[in-house]
């Protein structure tokens, strides 16, 4: 099998900065946009879909419609999964699949933000269930192939480290460019109007993002570098031999609750910056992109760090870093007597680091879990194992976004809802560390590296 240069490393992770990007759009603009604060409201933005804890007295429209949303995704992730190590296409398992998805995932992302009525209507909620449900099956049909073909390009440990580290720089960079949409929404927003200007600034970044997808297409061929007999096994099958092995099941239990509480940290962080920090709008861009520059300088320290220490100490020592970044979020504002500012910047420097390591370290875990597992069982199932792994946390995202949502409204206008938020973040960052501890990552590398 040719060995993958660093060259078609770069083409193939310039894939990842394209669902990146539209993964940011959605992640981190769709609460925003249908859910709008006070300040947004006062800049024109209309609310366009019921607000506030309307089902029960405790969830809310936008609360429910992405939870569903994150489990219809994450119960498709083994199915496709399935469908991607079964397949039998000349061009090998995996391109087919991203060749066909790339432009239906990045129209349905556009499609998410254009509620078709321009006043708050129950119609425009149906509308929204019915493209976050599309979105998030598109998603599943470009990403569960694309991380299984991550894993099989990389034919020894080192080969995947690199492949990890380099996708994980093109992942940080599409969501920090997910995170310039204000600055870019705020070009046309004085000549359309803030709801419109938001939806052509969505649009430009998307036509971005494709462009970027079809990378891996055109430039990886994938027989040149996997040579593997597609899975014979049934998706259920499949799955449940995946979720026999100790190792993942531990990964995928401190997965879920990272996953939780980055999703509702990272949905809230808007708000964090606006109403607890009491910063401006204006301040979106600039503190991810600072933060996304602070990330890249570890990035090559990380690298031999993790050579000395071991994936697993590091990813705990990343748990521990944010716990502190989500507890001081939840104490920012006039009463911690530090300006604004330097507030912002203390999260933006504090943050940088685990950033850097939960982009790097946890997708070379679960690759090397599925080698060990490949050598160990005979048969190849790297797809599963990413699906596996994105259907445990994305239940976990479903469950964030209920939280957040419902949490939010909480003492509207004092900001003790988003408190609550980040304080919650930080015990479940906590928690998955502890359950980290009980990985026993020495097996795994060894039995890799005697092979």
């Amino acid at each position: 099998m040719t060995t993958l240069t660093k060259g078609k490393m770069w083409l193939f992770a310039v894939g990842q900065f394209g669902w990146a990007l539209l993964s940011g759009l959605v992640g981190s603009w769709l609460v925003y946009f249908y859910q709008p604060d006070a300040s947004s409201v006062s800049a024109g933005q209309i609310p366009l879909i019921p607000q506030g804890r309307v089902v029960f007295g405790v969830l809310t429209i936008i609360g429910l419609i992405t939870a569903f949303g994150r489990i219809f995704d994450a119960v498709t992730d083994p199915l496709f999964a399935s469908f991607s190590d079964k397949c039998r296409a000349k061009e090998g398992r995996r391109i087919p699949f991203l060749r066909w998805s790339a432009i239906p995932f990045a129209v349905v992302t556009v499609l998410v933000f254009c509620a078709p009525f321009k006043q708050e209507s129950a119609a425009n909620a149906v509308w929204l269930f019915i493209m976050v449900s599309l979105y998030y099956l598109c998603i599943t049909a470009y990403c569960t192939p694309y991380t299984a073909l991550y894993s099989e390009l990389g034919h020894t440990e080192k080969e995947r480290m690199d492949t990890s580290t380099a996708i994980s720089l093109t992942f940080i960079a599409g969501t920090a460019v997910a995170y310039t949409a204000p600055a870019l929404w705020g070009v046309f927003e004085p000549s359309v109007g803030r709801i419109p200007a938001m939806r052509l600034a969505f649009t430009i970044l998307a036509c971005i993002a494709v462009v970027c997808l079809f990378f891996p297409v055109l430039f990886i061929k994938e027989k040149e570098y996997v040579d593997v007999q597609p899975v014979q096994s049934s998706a259920f099958e499949s799955f449940k031999t995946t979720f026999k092995n100790n190792e993942f099941r531990i990964f995928v239990g401190s997965d879920i609750l990272y996953w939780i509480g980055l999703t509702m940290f990272q949905t809230g962080l808007p708000f964090f910056i606006t109403v607890l920090m009491g910063l401006g709008e204006n301040m979106f861009t600039p503190m991810f992109i600072g933060m996304t520059a602070m990330s890249l300088v570890f990035y090559v320290p990380i690298n031999y760090v993790t050579r000395r220490f071991g994936k697993k100490k590091m990813v705990m020592s990343a748990f521990i870093l944010f716990m502190i970044v989500f507890s001081f979020t939840a104490v920012t504002g006039k009463a911690l007597g530090i300006p604004p500012l330097v507030q912002g910047m203390l999260v933006v420097i504090a943050g940088s680091l685990p950033m850097a390591i939960f982009g790097i370290l946890p997708q070379a875990m679960v690759a090397d879990v599925a080698e060990y597992d490949a050598k160990r069982t005979g048969e190849s199932r790297q797809g599963m194992f990413f699906a596996v792994r994105t259907f445990c946390f994305k239940l976990g995202q479903s469950i964030s976004m209920l939280l957040f949502t419902s949490l939010a409204t909480i003492g509207a206008g004092t900001g003790k809802g988003y408190r609550m938020v980040a304080l919650i973040s930080a015990v479940l960052c906590l928690s998955g560390g502890i359950i980290l501890s009980f990985f026993n990552e020495k097996k795994i590398t060894d039995a890799i590296k005697k092979d």
